[in-house]
């Protein structure tokens, strides 16, 4: 079903409230992760299934206005800089690999999780000028790869439940 414009920027506000929501929701769970800094990354599962339901941009736009409002309102300058980098690189690759559809939305999501943690690292070895902080990589590699795992799951059930 083809959506008028009104549903379409109704259907945006509802997935950015959304990803906001979750985003507040991750914020207040303890920390009971061993790896410092590390998150499920719930608002992911809106930005999948933007993608698959919704198309490329649309996935781009809410991911991007979901960075910039999280890092206004739960963040700061620095933070709202490394959410940036990641959110593109992994937008970017996930795009990229469904483009290719050889992929499932699984694996799309772990190539997601990992590249967010890889965009975030390189911003931090940009901003703090060392690359002190790329042995991080290997610990947030598989984090990112779990992670990824879990949201793609959940994805995957959104995306085939919600029309």
């Amino acid at each position: 079903m083809r959506r008028t414009g009104t549903q379409r920027i109704a259907t945006f506000g509802i997935l950015i409230a959304l990803a906001l929501i979750l985003s507040y929701v991750e914020a207040q769970l303890p920390v009971f992760f061993a790896v410092p800094g590390m998150k499920l990354g719930l608002t992911n599962i809106v930005v999948l299934y933007a993608l698959y339901r919704m198309g490329t941009g649309s996935a781009l736009g809410i991911n991007a206005v979901r960075v910039v409002l999280v890092g206004m309102l739960f963040g700061n300058g620095v933070s709202l800089l490394y959410s940036l980098a990641g959110a593109l690189l992994s937008g970017l690759v996930m795009i990229g690999l469904k483009k290719t559809e050889r992929f499932g939305l699984i694996t799309v999501s772990v190539a997601g999780g990992i590249a967010h943690n890889v965009g975030q690292v390189a911003a931090a070895a940009y901003l703090l000028r060392t690359d002190a902080v790329l042995w991080y990589l290997a610990i947030l590699w598989f984090c990112g790869m779990a992670a990824g795992a879990v949201i793609g799951i959940l994805g995957a059930e959104l995306v085939k439940r919600v029309p």
